[in-house]
Order: C-alpha cells, then structure tokens, then sequence
C-alpha cells in the first residue's frame, strides 16, 4: 500500500516529489537531447568519425549496456520489494543497483585510461571531444544516481513505509539508463 498526501493543486494518487522528478528530468533530456543533436550534427557535416570511434571498446561498453540493463531491472525489484514492506528484499535490491552503478564506473575508468594511454584525449579531434563530454556528463549522472539510491537505501525503514521514495530514485536510474541506450549506439556502432 502506497501513502499517499493530498497536496492542495496535485491531482490525488501522485505521491509527493513525482511531479518535481519528472520537472528535474526534462531538463536533463534538454541538456543530454541538445549534446546528441550537436553530437549527430556534427557527426553528419564532417568526416573520419567513424575512424575515430573504431578505436572504442565495444565489447567494454556492451557489458556496460548489460550492467545499467541489469541494474534497471534490480531498481524495479526494490520498488516491488517496497511496496511489499519487505526491508531485505528492498536493501539487498538497492545495494546490487548501486553495485551496478561502480561497475560502470569501474569499467568505463579502465575504457578511458586504455583511450588515453593509446594517446585519444579529448583534444585528440572532435569525435573525441564529444565522446569524453558525452559519456563523461553520463558518468557523472551515473554517480549522482548511486548517491540517490544510496540515501534510500541508507534510510531504508523510512523507504519501506513511504515506496515512493524508491521509486522516485528509480526513475532518476531508469534516466540514466536510457540516456546510455542512446550513447552506446551513436558512439560505439555508428
């Protein structure tokens, strides 16, 4: 059973801080959405990016992929385990979510000192440039969703009687997510 507030203006059944989530995320589609459309501008005016990228580890970034999938689907798990009132279920769900927020952190530090050693530094060229500007705004995102999930999974028992809060923490995962599922392919595969 969710708890649900009334809040004078907010439609009954939306728990609270849904609504400012879902604010805080079109924003962040605003600045990942402008990066990717300069990123495929860029990338169409001009030419040897596809050169560039055929020096990134795809395989590196596909288990990243699998990761961030995987971790979406344990997010989903502690929400359901919220909902249920189950505090183990809900503690051991977050913490493999942020395990799997390390993983890609882990793997994409050994990506970028193997591209830097090899000598591709964000002054490399421009396909560089974005690469590093774009996958580093991600990491980024990526730390802030482990330290998001972290608090609820720090106050835990209060995450349990209020679910919301794990869901809210979700969507901001699940975002972080699909903005990778739109990074893989337009730097790795294209």
């Amino acid at each position: 059973m969710i708890a649900h507030v009334e809040i004078p203006g907010l439609p009954a059944g939306i728990a609270p801080g849904k609504v400012a989530v879902w604010w805080f995320l079109a924003s962040e589609i605003m600045v990942f959405g402008g990066l990717i459309a300069t990123y495929i501008v860029f990338r169409l005016g001009g030419s040897g990016w596809a050169e560039a990228s055929h020096h990134l580890n795809v395989t590196l970034a596909t288990v990243n992929t699998l990761v961030l999938l995987t971790s979406s689907y344990t997010v989903v798990q502690a929400f359901v385990a919220a909902e249920r009132r189950d505090a183990r279920a809900v503690r051991g769900h977050l913490a493999l979510t942020i395990l799997g927020g390390f993983i890609f952190l882990g793997l994409k530090a050994v990506e970028y000192t193997t591209e830097i050693r090899a000598g591709f530094t964000p002054g490399t060229g421009i396909f560089w440039s974005f690469y590093y500007m774009m996958t580093g705004l991600h990491a980024l995102h990526v730390i802030g969703g482990i330290v998001v999930n972290g608090a609820v999974l720090a106050t835990e028992g209060v995450s349990v009687r209020h679910p919301h809060r794990v869901e809210l923490a979700g969507l901001y995962w699940h975002f972080v997510d699909v903005v990778w599922i739109f990074l893989f392919p337009l730097l790795y595969l294209a």
